[in-house]
């Protein structure tokens, strides 16, 4: 029973997390673009999309990232986004769809 309630627990924080992290609009947008373009894309590719600079993208994808919703691979200089589609399955349900 005691391992039920701290997986509750940790799940619970979990989703205090995310939804701190998509109280944005900023970064509401970037899962947008991310979702609808089904693809990787560079922080200058998203920045160009939404008319925001790389760094702003580059500061937001951090955020989203520490609590799950993104990855980041970097080659060389550039870095690679993309949405991360078992933490929204798991925590959010039918969320993308929404999008």
């Amino acid at each position: 029973m005691d391992i039920e309630i701290s997986q509750q627990h940790q799940d619970d924080q979990q989703r205090v997390a995310i939804f701190k992290a998509l109280a944005d609009a900023n970064r509401l947008r970037i899962i947008r673009v991310l979702y609808q373009a089904q693809r990787e894309m560079t922080c200058s590719e998203v920045g160009a999309q939404l008319n925001i600079s790389k760094s702003t993208v580059s500061y937001h994808f951090k955020a989203l990232r520490l609590v799950g919703l993104t990855n980041t691979r970097q080659v060389a200089q550039t870095k690679y986004l993309s949405l991360q589609f078992t933490t929204f399955e798991r925590y959010l349900p039918g969320f993308l769809a929404t999008l």
